[in-house]
């Protein structure tokens, strides 16, 4: 008999619908996979087996054929299990159902049990858009699964418990979902401004870039604060939407990193990759391609601590999701686009000892020495980020002071003011902030008065700044706008960008 069961597949981030069709019949025992299946799908053989065997019910000794249909979409991970084994069940007319409106979703214990699956927001999400009536999910992955509005999911703890479920002898196990934890700024906060002692200047321009969503790279010598200051930028970012925290989610739901605990994650993503990593750990690769840090930075901060450390084949990959906050992984088998929209911050010594221009340390480093280090980061790369901003040593003085400075939550209230207008700006598109604005909006958005058009033209002259350089200062300058609620972008909105481009690096 033939039985066919709906499942899914997870392609990239997105979700894809898979048929398993199941046909046992008579001949010498075997089980065939069929359908591009990896490894993981292949060893569901013995785990089907084992599962169905061990929640009392019969395994067929005939000859089984599983079909994954389309047979052109690789079935990676071991999310087929449960919908194999329903479909021998079905197929043996161990039970009866009808399975054509219901999405199986779900990797098995020896014992029957149902494991954590990983990417059961983007199915149950594709399960949704395709009108599924039910889903069945491990019970373990519910909360995630009921992420996805409107859809009725049904947690299953076991293969015995479908099966009484099938048979009637059971109602259908229900799941109500528990109300999230409401969002509060204490959550969020890792490092408060209050307790960084001095570098003014560079809080602010930690507050500019995360009102606009800005890169920023601040240089300066060892111990001047800058990895502090780095991890001081989510307390001043505002919380996520309800859609951007959906989109997070996914990645991490993708990744394997979605907490068991956290099925909604609300703070914005915090990376911190070692220097050591690898193209393929940093954007995202494999042989079929995951998501790297730049996509679980999304919608968040990538700290890129020791930046002239990093590779300069692993820094010039990142040009390209700097610019379109997207990254295309191509392979044999096709391209997998994955979202890479965060603000990169980089903090990196001015020469290898990292005392070049200290006026209390002498450097050690020569002069050749010096310019071949921070020629690491090329001038492409530098001319994709908006703020460049040097941390000078700290005083005495200022460490010994007792008085606090200004908390990031005042900070950031000036920030959430900013991304406000913003919002209300680019009502109607695709865009969250001043940083992904394209020439066009630009154009729109970006008024300038008269005096800031002739301070802008005299800095294109003298700095010989690039036409991405003149759109990146429009961006800040309106940002910097932004923040004083201006309609214009003034002479000082334009000064003020102007100082955060690198005049040189040497």
């Amino acid at each position: 008999m033939l039985a066919k069961v709906i499942t899914c597949a997870v392609v990239g981030l997105e979700g894809a619908i898979v048929e398993v069709e199941v046909d046992i019949s008579p001949g010498l025992p075997s089980f065939t996979i069929v359908g591009l299946p990896d490894t993981a799908v292949q060893e569901a053989r013995e785990r089907v087996r084992a599962a169905i065997r061990n929640s009392g019910c019969a395994f067929p000794m005939k000859r089984i054929v599983v079909n994954l249909a389309p047979a052109d979409i690789k079935k990676a991970g071991p999310a087929y299990d449960l919908p194999i084994a329903v479909g021998i069940l079905l197929s043996s007319e161990q039970v009866y159902a009808d399975a054509s409106q219901t999405v199986f979703l779900g990797e098995l214990s020896l014992d029957g049990s149902l494991r954590h699956t990983n990417g059961i927001l983007p199915m149950v999400a594709l399960a949704h858009q395709e009108k599924m009536s039910t889903i069945l999910v491990p019970g373990i992955d519910a909360r995630e699964a009921s992420l996805i509005e409107g859809t009725e999911i049904i947690p299953i703890a076991s293969l015995s418990q479908l099966v009484s479920y099938f048979r009637g002898e059971i109602p259908a196990p229900e799941y109500k979902p528990e109300e999230v934890e409401e969002y509060t700024p204490s959550t969020l906060l890792t490092t408060d401004l209050a307790y960084i002692k001095g570098q003014e200047h560079v809080k602010r321009a930690l507050e500019v870039a995360a009102a606009g969503g800005h890169n920023i790279i601040m240089m300066g010598p060892p111990g001047s604060g800058k990895t502090l200051l780095a991890r001081s930028l989510p307390s001043l970012l505002p919380p996520m939407t309800t859609e951007e925290a959906l989109e997070v989610t996914k990645i991490y739901s993708v990744s394997g990193l979605l907490p068991s605990d956290t099925p909604l994650i609300r703070q914005r993503p915090f990376r911190s990759p070692h220097y050591t990593i690898s193209n393929a750990g940093l954007v995202g690769g494999g042989h079929w391609p995951k998501p790297g840090e730049i996509s679980l930075s999304h919608r968040g901060v990538l700290f890129l601590d020791e930046l002239p450390e990093f590779g300069h084949a692993v820094l010039e990959v990142l040009r390209q999701p700097l610019e379109d906050r997207v990254i295309t992984i191509s392979r044999a088998q096709g391209s997998v686009t994955f979202p890479a929209n965060f603000t990169l911050v980089g903090a990196m010594n001015p020469c290898p000892c990292g005392y070049y221009g200290d006026p209390f340390r002498q450097c050690t480093c020569s002069p050749g020495l010096v310019s071949r280090y921070q020629k690491r980061i090329s001038g492409p790369f530098i001319d994709r980020v908006d703020i460049f901003v040097e941390v000078p040593h700290i005083d005495y003085e200022k460490l010994a002071d007792d008085r606090l400075g200004e908390p990031s939550e005042k900070a950031q209230a000036r920030v959430k003011a900013a991304r406000s207008i913003q919002r209300q700006r680019f009502e109607g598109t695709k865009l969250a902030c001043n940083a992904e604005m394209t020439p066009t909006e630009v154009r729109e958005f970006c008024r300038v008065e008269e005096s800031a058009q002739s301070l802008l033209k005299a800095a294109m002259k003298q700095l010989y700044l690039s036409a991405r350089a003149f759109h990146r200062i429009l961006k800040l300058g309106r940002t910097l706008a932004d923040l004083e609620n201006a309609d214009i972008i003034k002479a000082h909105h334009i000064a003020e960008a102007i100082q955060y481009r690198p005049r040189t690096l040497v």
